[in-house]
């Protein structure tokens, strides 16, 4: 058959996509190497609870655009983040706001908290930050990077912080209100009926195969396409032509526990270097669940390796010269248009992917 694009991968980007071709009467063909579609942001049920099993995806945006968008397949429920830190025992309130600075200091105004927090960061004497910890400490102090950055980044990133770059950290945010929804975007929620129904909608009846590689499947296939839309690694594509670029993965342990609730919270984050997962996820509460047993997943941190999933590129200045040189390839194939957030080598939050599948669509169809 004649297709007039191959999607490959079945995220959310294909997925915005895929929905305005078929709408343009464009015909479509979905390959995915999982064997699901919804890529990340795939939800799936267990106890009756719909459980993020990539890790807790919550889609926050100030785009109004984006958000009408994606309302239009799926109903969103009025959930807000509010994240609590776990360290050594002690819970302290995300992002860092009066509750936090109140818990770690007993103070009560913002002028008390700009005042520790001031004169914690003039520890540096002015010098320009060397290195994340010394970013750390001039946007946040010491107290709130040694409790709350330093042991979270290390096992983010799985080095010292004193041996990351400081532009990981542009900016620390600091409330000084008693505001602890963790995004300032005016709009949040999460699907009532999960994420991979709100895809399945937006791919419709377009054709989809799972468990399908593309590279086996291209040199396999008679099928014959006008373009490709490629969500998959640049470096891969090209047959890791200049070398790899790098990304960091994470490990989950899910289990299905016989109680009603076990940290009433959404999410939790464990600060202390020590503790080997960064955060627990409580599935439930994104759907504010009566259930009697809960869903719990512990996310791990990882070094990537060749057949892991790829979560995080890592935008240093070695890999983002590397992923400039893919990008002179990528230049020479107009039939393949790259994108998403391995195809452009870049962090997105769910509604930067929707924003940008958006452009690509007015720009293509």
């Amino acid at each position: 058959m004649r297709y007039d694009y191959l999607l490959v991968g079945a995220g959310l980007f294909n997925a915005v996509f895929c929905e305005h071709a078929r709408r343009a009467g464009k015909s479509c063909l979905v390959i995915e190497r999982r064997n699901h579609i919804a890529g990340n942001v795939y939800t799936e049920k267990r106890e009756g609870i719909d459980v993020h099993v990539y890790g807790a995806h919550i889609f926050h945006t100030s785009d109004k655009q984006v958000w009408e968008y994606v309302g239009r397949f799926a109903r969103f429920n009025n959930f807000v983040n509010r994240v609590k830190a776990n360290y050594k025992g002690t819970l302290y309130s995300l992002p860092f706001n009066m509750y936090t600075f109140e818990k770690l200091w007993g103070v009560h105004t913002p002028q008390e908290a700009q005042e520790i927090i001031d004169k914690q960061r003039a520890s540096l004497h002015g010098k320009t930050p060397e290195n994340l910890e010394e970013q750390a400490i001039s946007l946040v102090g010491t107290d709130v990077y040694e409790k709350l950055v330093k042991g979270y980044t290390e096992k983010q990133w799985g080095r010292d912080c004193r041996f990351l770059p400081a532009f990981i950290i542009r900016r620390l945010p600091l409330r000084f209100t008693y505001d602890d929804n963790y995004f300032n975007d005016p709009f949040q929620g999460i699907p009532e009926e999960g994420y991979t129904d709100m895809v399945a909608k937006m791919f419709g009846d377009t054709p989809v195969l799972l468990n399908t590689d593309y590279a086996d499947f291209i040199r396999k296939t008679k099928d014959t396409f006008s373009k490709t839309v490629f969500t998959g690694k640049p470096d891969e594509f090209f047959g890791y032509k200049y070398g790899k670029l790098e990304y960091r993965t994470l490990r989950f342990e899910t289990e299905v526990l016989d109680m009603p609730d076990y940290q009433g919270n959404a999410v939790i984050n464990y600060t202390e270097y020590n503790v080997p997962y960064t955060r627990i996820i409580e599935h439930k509460h994104f759907n504010f669940g009566k259930q009697p047993k809960t869903v719990i997943s512990r996310e791990y941190p990882a070094e990537y390796k060749e057949g892991m999933e790829a979560y995080y590129p890592v935008n240093d200045e070695k890999n983002n010269a590397l992923m400039a040189r893919y990008e002179e390839l990528k230049a020479g194939r107009p039939d393949v248009i790259f994108g998403g957030r391995l195809g452009e080598y870049k962090y997105y939050d769910m509604d930067k992917v929707v924003a940008s599948a958006l452009r690509l669509c007015e720009k293509e169809l």
